[in-house]
């Protein structure tokens, strides 16, 4: 090895160990502490419960575990007696036989009691995980890439929909290398909100792949699958927010995906239930309405932040593979019914996702504003009957 080889050698190393000393750097300056509801600091054990169901698994997972342990230090130990006690080097000589009927009989029955004790044991909790009937709440749970719509169908706060996406803040914090806060992308704009004590069975499905709905806490995890409806339930005893995550790989933003559900008092439930609607109500806009390019704009740029940003940036510049709205030529085309077509149908088998669950108003006002921010000051104006006409 020559000079100069050995000298890039050790240049390599010098710099490798250094990004490393950064790397830990970074990730000691972000002091990291408990999230109640959520993930815990060195959390070893399953969460806290907060439902009787989450309650009775960690009994079982604690249960299961004694028993694992305990056949591991009966087998094991026997093994190590047999080894020590047994050896060539003090005597001992090794036995010459076929069969024990008494051996067989023994390893096989012993393990099915062992399994048929874990399952009964375990078969109380599986059917009841499963009971979803006499629901005090029932609540629509739609996978989205990469969001959860929720719709309540059935108990108070009947009629309220909306979409649960990962908070804009949280999505540039990631972008920038720089997590900070207990509930680093768990945060979300819109909550799912439910009572306490109250059953509420969660149905879940999909609009493109396979999601999972997972919340910890509630020892709660359902497949959401395109064109399939199943359903799971929980009853939280307390208040608080409680976190999950989508644990079903779903595409490159499975990550931004996370859960969040805020348990309330009955009264400051209802109290929500009435805000809810009214703000819903104040949304409902007649999708016949002209409206002017200045209002559609000023409504559009709020839709745009709470659902585009996340991926294109707030600046429309877009990030990686996700192409920037400032500048684009599709946004720019005087033929608006190309864009109308990419939101409504979504592009590149999920890539960029429909966003047909969006209103009328909402998807012309949307439009409006990327065709009018930025650099890109078309002054095209893209009304709710467009959209109307589109989704024909």
């Amino acid at each position: 090895m020559t000079m100069n080889t050995t000298k890039k050698l050790w240049h390599r190393i010098g710099g490798g160990l250094a990004g490393l000393a950064l790397t830990l750097a970074s990730h000691a300056a972000w002091a990291v502490g408990d999230l109640p509801g959520g993930p815990a600091k060195n959390q070893l054990d399953l969460h806290p419960p907060v439902t009787k169901i989450a309650t009775e698994v960690q009994g079982l997972h604690n249960f299961m575990l004694i028993i694992c342990l305990v056949i591991f230090i009966a087998v094991f130990g026997v093994m190590f007696y047999s080894i020590i006690k047994h050896r060539k080097s003090v005597g001992h000589k090794s036995a010459n036989f076929h069969e024990s009927v008494a051996v067989e009989i023994a390893w096989t029955v012993v393990p099915l009691l062992i399994v048929i004790v874990m399952g009964l044991a375990a078969t109380k909790t599986v059917v009841a995980m499963k009971d979803t009937s006499n629901a005090d709440l029932t609540i629509k749970t739609t996978g989205y890439q990469w969001k959860w719509g929720y719709d309540y169908l059935k108990g108070e706060g009947e009629g309220i929909g909306f979409l649960s996406t990962l908070d804009v803040a949280q999505r540039q914090m990631s972008d920038a290398g720089k997590p900070e806060g207990d509930n680093y992308l768990l945060k979300v704009d819109n909550p799912l909100v439910v009572p306490v004590n109250k059953k509420i069975r969660i149905i879940t499905t999909a609009n493109d792949v396979i999601h999972s709905w997972m919340v910890p806490a509630f020892a709660v995890k359902q497949d959401a699958i395109p064109g399939f409806v199943r359903d799971t339930w929980f009853r939280a005893e307390k208040t608080g927010d409680f976190y999950g995550q989508c644990v079903e790989l779903c595409g490159k933003e499975h990550a931004y995906m996370p859960i969040h559900v805020k348990v309330l008092s009955a009264a400051d439930y209802t109290k929500w239930v009435e805000g809810k609607k009214k703000e819903m109500a104040a949304k409902a806009d007649d999708p016949s309405k002209v409206w002017k390019l200045e209002e559609l704009a000023a409504r559009g740029e709020k839709v745009y932040a709470a659902n585009c940003a996340v991926c294109h940036r707030p600046d429309g510049k877009g990030a990686g593979p996700i192409k920037p709205l400032d500048g684009s030529a599709i946004v720019a085309d005087a033929d608006k019914a190309q864009q109308i077509d990419v939101l409504l149908k979504g592009r590149l088998n999920g890539a960029m996702p429909a966003w047909k669950q969006l209103s009328d108003t909402e998807l012309a006002a949307v439009i409006t504003y990327t065709k009018n921010a930025w650099s890109n000051k078309t002054g095209q104006i893209v009304q709710p009957a467009d959209i109307v006409a589109a989704r024909k």
